[in-house]
């Protein structure tokens, strides 16, 4: 079993690794926290230094195009009306128990792995018994979730770690709830903020506790059984783990910085600048205030005012912003909800649009159906064993029948 102190090192080593910064980064973007929100201005003052312009316009403004394009995916690829896991036709009664297991709760969980895949790059799915002593499965958020292998070139997990925030005490400090998983059993520890010192969870009534807990109902003795695997699984959106986010990332950077410096120009030059010659008042407050009370102003002889604006290239910034929504969209494989066309929508014209996102839906339906498969093989041995029967993976197939919008 992990010492307390390889516990907070491995978790720290995680935190601090390569892949789940990469992976942080496309969860803020999922959560509209752009790198736009770290937009400062500069320039060269009097002294030749650097210093921060905070009298300019900064207006910091995140558009969630990758929200869409996740939220579309992870929608698009359960579009279905009937359960898809489906028991061949010569199998009698295996359907009625695969539609216990697989109801609409577990699709939901299955919403979010796949949300958090897209996002991340990769995403976890865990498995417990449940109240009526059933397997049950649950997304877990893969930022909290840690693969200790005794060596690198492993295949398999020593232990699996999942941390996750129980609750945030006075506002502030995190309380973190911590369970070591191993192929036996399960430990649970608590930490009290994010430096704070990991100990034993003392909530827990059995620590560590066994995989399955079981109650006689006569003496109400509890005893444990051992899976004899980690019940962790994880869904990878490609072999890399990357992010859906990596190939539009500098797109969508590019539309919040066009987008937010067209909003800084008409901030900054809502109002035009007036040019007086030969002003006869005591000094410019007066003719100020003049100008924004009784709009007028004396001038001497040969005086003049001379209203002046500055262009704003609002037409270039305009096109630049539809370039990259429209890369965005195509190089993402999403759907352009705001694509109007020019009135003659016919079903091709309608299907068209959902070809990339079919595309991409399609590959990553290969991987979840591989995910699939070994939940279900959990599922019928727990099926097998209490009906003594003896169904196979190979009695299953799979009917992602998607619905699109048609004309």
């Amino acid at each position: 079993m992990l010492s307390i102190a390889e516990i907070k090192r491995i978790i720290d080593d995680d935190a601090s690794s390569e892949k789940k910064k990469i992976a942080a980064v496309g969860q803020k973007y999922y959560e509209a926290e752009h790198d736009i929100l770290k937009y400062r201005l500069f320039y060269f003052n009097a002294d030749g230094n650097l210093v921060e312009d905070t009298t300019r316009a900064n207006n910091r403004i995140c558009h969630p195009f990758f929200t869409i394009l996740s939220d579309q995916l992870s929608s698009f690829m359960l579009s279905f009306e009937e359960n898809p896991i489906r028991a061949k036709e010569k199998v009698e009664g295996l359907q009625e128990h695969l539609d216990l297991y697989f109801d609409s709760k577990f699709w939901a969980e299955i919403g979010e792995v796949i949300t958090g895949a897209y996002n991340k790059g990769f995403e976890y799915i865990y498995g417990y018994k449940g109240k009526k002593n059933r397997r049950v499965f649950e997304c877990a958020d893969s930022m909290g979730v840690v693969e200790v292998r005794a060596k690198d070139t492993d295949d398999g997990c020593e232990y699996i770690i999942y941390w996750y925030v129980d609750r945030i005490e006075k506002g502030k400090k995190k309380i973190k709830k911590i369970q070591v998983w191993s192929e036996k059993e399960t430990h649970y520890f608590v930490q009290n903020g994010d430096s704070g010192k990991i100990e034993k969870d003392h909530s827990e009534k059995i620590n560590p506790r066994p995989h399955v807990v079981y109650t006689d109902e006569e003496t109400g003795e509890k005893f444990g059984s051992s899976l004899g695997y980690i019940p962790f699984w994880r869904l990878d959106y490609n072999k890399k783990q990357f992010s859906g986010l990596k190939p539009i990332k500098g797109l969508i950077d590019d539309y919040d910085l066009h987008a937010c410096s067209l909003s800084n120009n008409l901030k900054d030059f809502d109002t035009p600048i007036f040019a007086v010659k030969g002003f006869e008042g005591d000094d410019l407050s007066e003719l100020q205030q003049n100008l924004k009370t009784i709009k007028t102003v004396g001038v001497g002889e040969g005086g003049d005012v001379e209203i002046r604006t500055v262009e704003i290239p609002y037409q270039a910034r305009k096109e630049m912003l539809l370039i990259d929504k429209e890369g965005i969209f195509m190089f993402g494989m999403g759907f352009d909800p705001t694509q109007v066309g020019d009135g003659n929508i016919t079903n091709v014209v309608i299907l068209s649009r959902y070809a990339l996102l079919e595309l991409k839906a399609n590959k990553l339906q290969d991987r979840l159906e591989g995910l699939m498969d070994q939940l279900i093989e959990v599922v019928l041995a727990e099926i097998n064993e209490e009906f003594e029967t003896d169904y196979q993976l190979s009695d299953i197939e799979y009917k992602f029948t998607r619905s699109m919008m048609t004309n």
